[in-house]
């Protein structure tokens, strides 16, 4: 008997375009021969299927259900593909612990904590994992950019502290660079976060749990033609070029993947994870940047290329997730 999927995608961001991407392949590849799925749509105006017909079928949020075919449609599980808020910020995961219904990220304490850059890095840090300097910034007592040079040396990172995709991220080379970043940044969120840059080798890696094991991906280098990995460097092709599985030493590699798993453990994370970290050649040490809690699924991502060197095909993996969610609900 197959079980019956709920796959949600949208959101109520300027991330809810990426969704979209990310719905085209992560559909493509669910197996239906084990899984009834259906879409649905969360929009800020709208939670709905989309039914056959054509018709917008909405969503019962007491129990989040469906009516359609004449018939109540119960899921069994949730497959999570909203990047940015409500599906990565731990919004609608407590709905979900509400409801009673698994789903495949991680929970809505640690969604909502890594979903915040700021508070990402503070527990990184106290848990011992590398991280660069930073700063954080609240629009209510906005600094001038002078007083931010004075605690950091150039060049940073200006970045919103609550979003993903590098919408609003700017780096600042020179001084003068800092006044125009900052607003920049505030037009996406009301805090901000200012880092310092650190020179090395940007890696990125996937790290999930499948049959109680948690599994690091083969990592990918990402190189950009760019000054650095904006929005256009990651969903537009030509500005980048992505190496997977990285060229490193095994030195460097087991670094990398010790250090992913450590970070997959010490968060609590659940469902596939991708991490952004840079690894300091001079140091020979790699520095977390980012936690990604619902990574980006397009053909241009890099989780589906790890997932693929892995040995795997996108249509074991997405099976693997839902196992996994099952599983911890003792729905298996």
């Amino acid at each position: 008997m197959k079980r019956v999927i709920a796959f949600v995608t949208g959101g109520y961001s300027g991330e809810a375009e990426v969704s979209y991407k990310s719905a085209v392949t992560i559909e493509a590849h669910i197996d239906k021969s084990k899984y009834e799925v259906y879409r649905i749509d969360i929009t800020p105006s709208a939670w709905f299927h989309t039914g056959t017909d054509g018709k917008k079928i909405p969503v019962d949020k007491n129990d989040f259900s469906l009516q359609t075919g004449g018939r109540k449609i119960i899921f069994d599980a949730v497959l999570i593909g909203i990047h940015g808020t409500p599906g990565e910020d731990g919004k609608l995961q407590g709905y979900f612990d509400l409801v009673n219904l698994p789903y495949t990220s991680c929970d809505a304490a640690t969604s909502a904590l890594t979903f915040n850059k700021r508070y990402t890095v503070a527990v990184a840090a106290f848990a011992g994992i590398n991280v660069s300097k930073s700063l954080h910034l609240f629009k209510h007592a906005k600094p001038a950019a002078s007083e931010v040079l004075e605690k950091l040396k150039l060049p940073v990172f200006v970045k919103p502290n609550n979003g993903g995709s590098s919408i609003g991220m700017s780096k600042v080379n020179q001084p003068d660079e800092m006044a125009a970043a900052l607003e920049r940044a505030w037009k996406e969120d009301d805090q901000v976060l200012v880092e310092e840059f650190i020179r090395g080798r940007e890696f990125t890696i996937g790290v999930f749990r499948s049959g109680g094991e948690i599994i690091t991906m083969p990592f990918t280098e990402v190189k950009t033609t760019k000054d650095f990995f904006d929005f256009e460097a990651k969903y537009s092709p030509g500005f980048t070029e992505e190496t997977t599985p990285a060229v490193a030493d095994a030195s460097i590699a087991e670094k990398v993947r010790s250090t992913a798993k450590k970070i997959y453990q010490v968060f609590n994370c659940n469902g596939v994870v991708r991490m952004d970290m840079i690894f300091d050649e001079s140091k020979q040490e790699p520095f977390l940047l980012e936690i990604n809690t619902v990574p980006g699924q397009t053909d241009a991502s890099v989780v589906p290329q790890q997932v693929r060197a892995m040995g795997w095909t996108l249509n074991q993996f997405y099976s693997a997730l839902i196992e996994d969610a099952l599983s911890r609900a003792g729905k298996l």
